[in-house]
């Protein structure tokens, strides 16, 4: 994803946004960098005293504690400072990336459709990171080091004016590469930071579909793509640290060559009278001391214009579109329990309570009509159905005539173009998305198991639920028995994507944990497809008899699975064609009568 460049009043804002709840506490860090700044300032004054006494023939033990404890207390200060801002830093990357996750996680699915999830990754990975130094030690190099900087001036005014004159010449004279140097940085850091997110997107795909990768002997291939976007990263890398190694290396020319200039002036005008020979001693320390701010100002412009990039890709990733949840009182989501309750007036059911059954829901379309985007087709044209209450309804169809999209418009996963999709006679735009989907169980086409413990699948959708529940939907879905087998029972870690378990074997988790939710509106995409017929057969039974409480709607290719279906919609290029049951359907719609003899003859092969 190409990321255009923020105007520098947006970026100044966007950092201001991270940097703002840590205000005072970076202060804080300014106050004793500016302590040890001072400090520092007041070493060469000490140091041309001590000549000064020398000459005279005086003592000087008084003015070498005063240099130690110059040293020592500085030293301290600095120290405290650089913890006080590098703990800051890391309060700021992690205040971004809650922020940013939170956020990621309440997209609407079309925009992660639309966007790779690797580079979303990356955008709360490396690009947070950079946020780290950018909005507190830049801020307070920034800061400190104007101060330091005009002050050390200021002392080396009062010095010599005509050194100070030679030292500003060539200062501003090499000073003109940083200034070129670092728009070029932003550039790199930006396009390094896009060539990370590609290599997590890429890396996010094949560990997606490991086995696939091996089974088709794409190893070198995956690994070429990975590898050509690493090398995009590291010559991008490169390109910023060859800006970066000419700002800084620019500081330190000025300096050398100030310093040589000083030096033959500065000793003339010693020869000549016009300053003493501890005068220009205090000034060459000074022209050191001067090394330090200067290149904490670079060091903050540097970090800028790499902060500047890593803000373009984060706000880009914070103007994506998301979903406006309704959490309950100010700290947490309402439980599907507690939503389902506030729905219907009831008093909130206590975790571990078994739920009281619901009343089943209801839904119609109404001349439904939809596309995923402007420029592609009509995926549904005037859909239109009803489904009164509780029983099964099936929807079948050739494969793209939308019968998938039926479930996303429900679960407002997309929003309907034209028409209206209702749920208990209420437009489903018009429900709190909480409330909506804690009424709801969903079982998508493929079923997909997080990697953790078997009982953290099951209890997903329903974090409250009773071991008394969980072994009931075991006994339903048939995983009672795979849970008696496995070593650690229910604890069992499942693998990546549950790699663990077989493709049935997912599928059933899915139901379970879809059943353990006890919905008052089930739907089921494909899921019985990838089980054995006497599986198939002991869940068609299970479903038949939640059916009898709950509405459960089921997309089904094989028909066998939704023959007893009270009644069955045939769809076809995005249009309602045929609702019947299995009986009438056969003989009255061709298009199912076909479907429904393919089918029976492919099984009499």
């Amino acid at each position: 994803m190409d990321t255009p460049r923020l105007p520098a009043r947006e970026t100044f804002r966007a950092l201001y946004r991270h940097f703002r709840p840590h205000r005072w506490t970076v202060a804080f860090g300014a106050l004793l960098a500016l302590l040890g700044a001072a400090s520092g300032l007041l070493q060469p004054l000490a140091a041309k005293a001590l000549v000064d006494r020398l000459g005279a023939g005086q003592s000087i033990n008084g003015i070498l504690l005063v240099l130690t404890a110059l040293v020592v207390l500085g030293t301290a200060i600095h120290a405290v400072g650089a913890y006080v801002l590098e703990r800051t830093a890391e309060s700021v990357v992690l205040a971004a990336r809650r922020t940013l996750v939170g956020r990621l996680l309440r997209l609407r699915l079309p925009e992660v459709e639309r966007t790779q999830p690797g580079d979303l990754m990356s955008r709360v990975t490396s690009d947070t990171t950079l946020l780290r130094a950018v909005t507190t030690r830049s801020i307070v190099s920034a800061f400190t080091g104007s101060l330091s900087f005009v002050a050390t001036l200021v002392m080396m005014a009062v010095m010599d004016a005509v050194l100070l004159g030679v030292t500003v010449g060539v200062i501003v004279l090499i000073g003109g590469s940083v200034a070129l140097a670092m728009p070029r940085i932003a550039l790199a850091t930006q396009r390094a930071q896009e060539a990370v997110g590609e290599i997590s997107t890429v890396l996010e795909r094949v560990f997606g579909a490991f086995r696939t990768v091996k089974a088709s002997g794409a190893e070198e291939r995956e690994t070429a793509v990975v590898e050509a976007a690493a090398r995009r990263a590291w010559r991008y890398g490169v390109r910023t640290a060859k800006w970066q190694s000419v700002a800084g290396s620019s500081v330190g020319l000025a300096v050398q060559v100030s310093f040589l200039a000083v030096l033959g002036i500065g000793g003339a005008r010693v020869a000549s009278g016009a300053i003493s020979v501890s005068t220009l001693m205090a000034f060459l320390l000074y022209l050191f001391y001067l090394i330090e701010p200067v290149t904490d100002l670079v060091e903050a412009a540097s970090q800028y214009q790499m902060g500047s990039a890593a803000v373009a890709r984060i706000a880009e990733a914070e103007r994506l579109e998301t979903e406006e949840l309704d959490p309950v009182g100010p700290d947490r989501p309402r439980t599907p329990r507690e939503a389902t309750s506030a729905r219907y007036g009831t008093p909130p059911v206590p975790h571990g309570t078994p739920p009281v059954a619901q009343e089943a829901a209801s839904v119609r379309f109404e001349d439904v009509s939809f596309r995923y985007r402007d420029d592609l087709p009509y995926v549904h044209r005037g859909v239109g159905f009803e489904v009164a209450g509780a029983g099964m309804t099936a929807f079948v169809g050739p494969s793209g005539a939308g019968k998938t999209t039926v479930f996303g418009l429900v679960e407002r996963f997309y929003e309907a173009t034209g028409g209206r999709v209702l749920v208990d006679g209420r437009d489903v735009r018009d429900w709190p998305l909480t409330e909506l989907r804690a009424a709801i169980g969903y079982v998508e086409q493929d079923a997909p198991v997080l990697a953790g413990t078997l009982r953290e699948n099951l209890v997903f959708a329903a974090p409250g639920a009773t071991e008394d529940e969980i072994r009931d939907v075991l006994v339903r879905a048939r995983l009672d028995g795979l849970v008696d087998r496995l070593p650690d029972g229910l604890e069992t870690v499942v693998g990546h994507r549950g790699s663990k378990l077989s493709g049935g074997e997912r599928q059933r988790v899915a139901i379970a944990r879809a059943l353990l939710r006890r919905p008052r509106l089930l739907l089921l995409d494909e899921a019985t497809s990838q089980l054995d017929a006497v599986n198939e057969l002991a869940l068609r039974d299970v479903v038949a008899e939640i059916a009898r409480e709950v509405t459960v709607l089921v997309v089904a290719h094989r028909l066998s699975t939704v023959t007893l279906a009270d009644r069955i919609v045939v769809m076809d290029a995005g249009r309602v064609r045929a609702v019947g049951t299995h009986a009438r359907l056969v003989t009255e719609d061709p298009l199912y009568g076909e479907l429904a003899a393919t089918q029976f003859l492919s099984s009499a092969r």
